[in-house]
């Protein structure tokens, strides 16, 4: 029997863990990526290593790479604040071409896997407006994939999964409790503190939280 491999990039945040659920419960014996960017949020990489761990991952690497060296963003330049207060535009967060060097190197490893399938926890609707969330961007890297590697030119499709593009965060949060998520394992904030606890204030923590109201569901996030 032919085993189906997938690349799951794992943030350790809600829509990761969510996506990671999804691949698995299609089948997909799954390679968790996650990537020690020099995020100011980097204990979210021990809940990447919870959630890859708990979700039944075949594996799970964490690749180094330093984006402060450009920084640009609030969260990979300590002189830029985390904003507490919702914004206009594409905010301060967004982290310059983060997604697009993210899938490039998870398409690198699955060409190595010989895995035909990547998923991304990307959600285009209730999400903080950045333009690499979008299902334009999505369908653009998988047409790129497709013509810059060894399997694509050799006829070996490879797909990008955005399973969650169209889901409202309610909607992610009671798909993945009926997949067995524990969210009480996740991290989603932008500005947690020394223990990991969430700050409540930023864009990714109003979010989370509006979520688990909508979805009727007790939010498990330890706050400040």
């Amino acid at each position: 029997m032919t085993v189906q491999r997938a690349v799951v990039l794992v943030s350790g945040g809600l829509d990761s863990a969510t996506a990671l659920a999804l691949a698995r419960a299609q089948g997909f014996a799954c390679h968790a990526l996650s990537f020690d960017y020099g995020q100011r949020h980097r204990c979210e990489l021990a809940a990447a290593a919870r959630v890859a761990h708990s979700l039944g991952a075949v594996e799970h690497r964490t690749f180094p790479l330093d984006l402060r060296q450009f920084g640009g963003s609030a969260l990979t330049d300590d002189a830029i604040a985390v904003p507490e207060a919702p914004g206009e535009g594409i905010p301060v967060t967004y982290v310059p071409a983060r997604n697009t060097v993210f899938l490039s190197l998870a398409l690198a490893w699955a060409e190595v896997l010989g895995a035909g399938d990547i998923f991304i926890g990307v959600n285009a609707v209730d999400y903080s407006g950045y333009p690499d969330c979008r299902p334009e961007f999505i369908a653009a890297f998988e047409q790129m994939a497709n013509l810059a590697t060894r399997a694509g030119v050799e006829g070996k499709r490879l797909t990008v999964h955005a399973p969650l593009i169209d889901m409202s965060k309610a909607e992610i949060i009671r798909t993945g409790t009926t997949l067995g998520v524990d969210y009480g394992q996740t991290l989603s904030c932008y500005n947690p503190d020394g223990t990991g606890r969430a700050c409540g204030l930023c864009d990714s923590c109003r979010l989370r939280a509006a979520g688990f109201a909508a979805a009727g569901l007790p939010d498990p996030t330890p706050y400040q």
